[in-house]
């Protein structure tokens, strides 16, 4: 069997998970990883270069002879690094920047799903603000109280303000057109209908033409219990989502990714890599949130233990336009992820604080711990990012699933240290679809 070496690019919690799976494949040769982190250092070598350095990643590339290239985050793929490697001959799952426009211009993504019949919500794009407030006037005059303002630009999972009223739009909209909060990714805004139901996360491997969906998955992205406080990059997550009935995941492929996929092609931008469709169910039936190009962190965390597949090969499949559709092979169990956060987070905090229990922590059966914020100092392990560690634990139940993973996140300290006690807490108690309200 021949083996496979792969650089992995970034260093978050999801790039850990990715890891941790593609260490299980019997094809693995060496593992690298730019620039990795503690908990990656584990399963491989950290190289320290970061995501953007695109000529460096090319060169460690073909001075290591890598045989796969795996990008995680969203800025170096909406940046073009996917093309880089391709344009040197070097194997990589992860879309083009061309394909990565539709998580990296929410316009582009609006108009694509237009063209190509894609169930969304109604919306407008504005570049000033003059004319996102005559269209706020417009939906007062109509009645419609509420609305979501986006940055159409990459904004780290935070450019989407969901607003209880219209005169809170208006203020959204200020602060990205005029004063900038989100830089040049909110030179352009989005103004959508908000939209009143539960939103799950939906994952295909595609090669451009074949997709295989993953689990779905939700997650909670608001910072404290209830669903309250500031967005994040996400609090804690949980898969499968009962919301995504296997009737429901059927017609988001016939709906939703397929006519996405066809549209891109059309473009002269086949997506090859990780295609994420976040789906709300509404009363009018299943509209598409948002795409990203990428993994979802903190999903991935919860996703990746129940896959019963070889995660390398089906990345190279992928990278090879090889890929056959089919239903993947799972196991019959559930995962509960619980991100632990730095005090003050996703405001101001403070790095540096040492760390403890990660290893009683994983002597537990079904646990798993992912390093997304930490670092080593003076040999200490230390906290080093807004969120932390993720916690995931697998159980025949959500209940068990739920219940192993706080036990775990108990056993794990560090000052000032911060996690939602209600992750996954509504499904276990109703059995039933129930979960985070996302829009």
């Amino acid at each position: 069997m021949e083996k496979i070496d792969v650089l992995l690019v970034g260093g978050g919690g999801r790039e850990h998970a990715l890891a941790w799976k593609l260490a299980q494949s019997p094809r693995l040769g060496r593992l690298y990883a730019a620039p990795g982190n503690p908990g990656i250092a584990v399963l491989g070598e950290c190289v320290p270069v970061q995501p953007l350095e695109f000529e460096k990643i090319v060169r460690l590339a073909g001075e290591r002879q890598v045989g796969l290239v795996v990008v995680g985050p969203e800025a170096p793929l909406a940046a073009g690094l996917a093309d880089r490697l391709r344009q040197a001959g070097i194997r990589v799952f992860g879309p083009s920047a061309a394909a990565a426009r539709i998580e990296s211009s929410k316009a582009f993504a609006r108009e694509l799903m237009r063209r190509a019949a894609v169930p969304q919500p109604e919306h407008a794009r504005f570049r000033d603000l003059a004319s996102a407030s005559t269209y706020l006037d417009g939906l007062a005059a109509r009645g419609i109280e509420t609305a979501v303002v986006k940055a159409s630009g990459l904004a780290a999972g935070k450019g989407a303000v969901v607003c209880d009223s219209l005169e809170e739009a208006r203020t959204a909209a200020r602060e990205m057109l005029v004063d900038h909060v989100f830089g040049e990714s909110g030179s352009e805004i989005l103004i959508e209908e908000r939209m009143e139901g539960e939103e799950a996360s939906f994952f295909v491997v595609t090669d451009g033409e074949a997709a295989a969906p993953l689990l779905s998955a939700q997650d909670y992205k608001r910072a404290l219990d209830d669903d309250r406080g500031p967005n994040t990059g996400g609090m804690g997550s949980y898969a499968p989502a009962p919301l995504l009935t296997p009737e429901l995941c059927a017609e988001a492929m016939e709906r939703v990714v397929r006519p996405t996929l066809r549209a891109l092609s059309e473009t002269g931008a086949p997506f090859q890599g990780c295609l994420y469709a976040g789906l709300m169910n509404t009363t009018a039936g299943l509209r598409v949130v948002e795409f990203n190009c990428r993994f979802g962190d903190p999903e991935t965390q919860a996703v990746l233990p129940l896959l019963d597949e070889d995660l390398l090969e089906l990345f190279l499949a992928a990278a090879e336009r090889r890929l056959e559709e089919r239903a993947l092979r799972w196991k019959p169990e559930r995962a509960v992820t619980v991100v632990l956060a730095s005090g003050g987070y996703p405001g101001s905090f403070e790095s540096g604080k040492p760390i403890s229990g990660i290893e009683e922590a994983e002597a537990a059966p079904g646990v798993t711990v992912t390093h997304a914020g930490t670092a080593r100092r003076e040999g200490r392990l230390v906290t080093a990012g807004g969120r932390v560690l993720g916690v995931t634990a697998t159980g025949n139940s959500f209940g068990e699933a739920r219940d192993r993973a706080y036990q775990a996140a108990e056993k794990i300290r560090f000052e000032e240290r911060q996690f939602r006690r209600d992750i996954a807490e509504r499904v276990v108690e109703s059995r039933s679809t129930a979960g985070p309200t996302m829009r």
